[in-house]
């Protein structure tokens, strides 16, 4: 078999590796997300957890995990080192394989880390490749790479993750709730996005996110709303990335007036919560110099 760009980037998991600790710090990751997700996340997250036989008692083992998640939607989470280059991301999302880190957070890291670890890729990413609609969204999401990387557009790519795969919230019949695995991981941000009124809520249209701007180490000023999974991967499916992507490049880079800020809403938007933005005015100058996407 031909070798892909990802395959030196594979490792073990090396499940028995893990110490006590490391297990521990799980176990308290876990059973203090779930107090807040149980009330705020969606309906397919909370019952992809049963399916995937996921609980606190300990770090999930990729290859049993594997077994229920490739049976469901043909998915698989690969154990990896380091942070993964745009192209084998990627090439790995096309081929139904998410990579995960294997290593966890120090408990002294419990709120916040800045590279990704395992209980981030696997507790907030995995769970939701069990739905086929968004499972199917995410391989899509690959195969558009490859021309994000053909146009040299990949940070607008970039930004669609992050206003859905990472930071995104769904319509339920109950109000809204977080699918994205930023939001789903995250403690702190995870009760904000949807208590605190500061944040805007936008209807979610995919241009309008992949020309909105992120920054990556505080709240976000907005989020976006999906009605469906289903309808997040007709939008992706039923889209012609490549007029965007060479509108996005033109001759010398996209001009900094078709670029938006996340404070600021647009004549556009269908907003279903303008939000205070009390949380973001103190540090907005601040935090426009942080912004890095």
């Amino acid at each position: 078999m031909a070798s892909t760009s990802y395959d030196a980037l594979m490792t073990d998991q090396r499940w028995d590796d893990y110490s006590s600790t490391e297990h521990q710090t799980w176990r308290q990751l876990y059973e203090r997300q779930m107090k807040i997700l149980r009330p705020r996340a969606c309906q397919q997250y909370l019952d992809a957890l049963e399916i995937l036989g996921f609980t606190a008692d300990h770090i999930p083992n990729f290859a049993r995990v594997n077994e229920r998640l490739c049976e469901r939607t043909g998915w698989e989470v690969v154990a990896t080192d380091g942070l993964i280059k745009s192209r084998a991301f990627f090439d790995m999302l096309t081929d139904r394989k998410f990579p995960s880190g294997r290593f966890i957070r120090t408990p002294e890291q419990l709120d916040y880390l800045e590279e990704p670890d395992i209980f981030h890729d696997l507790f907030g990413h995995i769970p939701l490749l069990t739905e086929p609609a968004y499972a199917d969204y995410m391989h899509e999401y690959g195969k558009g790479g490859a021309r994000a990387l053909e146009y040299k557009t990949t940070r607008h790519l970039a930004r669609l993750n992050w206003w859905t795969i990472e930071f995104g919230l769904i319509r339920s019949p109950e109000g809204l709730k977080i699918y994205g695995a930023g939001l789903l991981s995250s403690f702190s941000e995870g009760q904000y996005c949807l208590d605190d009124d500061s944040a805007h809520h936008i209807q979610f249209h995919l241009e309008r996110c992949m020309r909105t701007r992120v920054y990556i180490n505080d709240m976000q000023p907005c989020y976006f709303v999906i009605d469906s999974f289903e309808d997040l991967f007709k939008q992706a499916v039923e889209t012609d990335f490549s007029p965007m992507y060479a509108r996005f490049k033109g001759l010398n880079g996209m001009d900094k007036a078709e670029e938006f800020l996340p404070f600021d809403l647009q004549t556009s938007d269908t907003v279903l919560r303008t939000g205070t933005q009390t949380y973001i005015k103190p540090r907005r100058a601040e935090l426009e110099e942080a912004i890095s996407l």
